[in-house]
């Protein structure tokens, strides 16, 4: 068995500045691309974790509170809820600070899930995660119950609903 690795060493920060050009006629940034940044940041946490290929396998319901606006810095913070064999589940929280102010607002929050993958392009096995805090036991502990949830909506999208 793998070595197992704490959370700590594979959570990540994502940091980028509202611009216009990102934005709907509005001055809101677009879902779309707060969803862009979502991956990426995810992306990034898994294969910190992996320290291989990861590819995105699903992404749970993405609910927006709260409007990123044109000036206000997207904070974005993942780490590693869970490993399973192949795959993990990345949660990310989105924040946005108005630079002003200092005011922070929940914009969103996200849990994908990624499959590692061998230079092949197989999936690979990964090295667990270790929880050390009781937050991240607590995650840990609802990744697996959110995973069963998953794996039950893909049986039912596979045979034909």
């Amino acid at each position: 068995m793998m070595e197992g690795r704490p959370v700590r060493e594979s959570a990540s920060e994502y940091l980028e500045l509202a611009l216009p050009n990102d934005a709907n006629s509005l001055g809101n940034v677009l879902g779309g691309k707060v969803m862009h940044l979502v991956d990426l940041t995810a992306a990034i946490t898994a294969m910190r974790h992996a320290r291989t290929t990861v590819v995105t396998a699903s992404v749970d319901s993405l609910h927006f509170l709260h409007p990123v606006h044109i000036g206000e810095l997207v904070i974005l913070r993942a780490s590693v809820n869970r490993v399973f064999r192949t795959s993990m589940e990345v949660g990310v929280k989105v924040m946005t600070e108005k630079l002003v102010t200092g005011e922070h607002v929940h914009t969103c929050s996200a849990y994908l899930t990624f499959v590692a993958l061998d230079k092949e392009g197989r999936a690979t096995a990964l090295p667990p995660v270790v929880p050390e805090s009781a937050e991240e036991r607590r995650r840990y502990d609802q990744a697996g119950e959110r995973r069963e949830y998953r794996l039950a909506m893909r049986a039912r999208v596979r045979g034909g609903r």
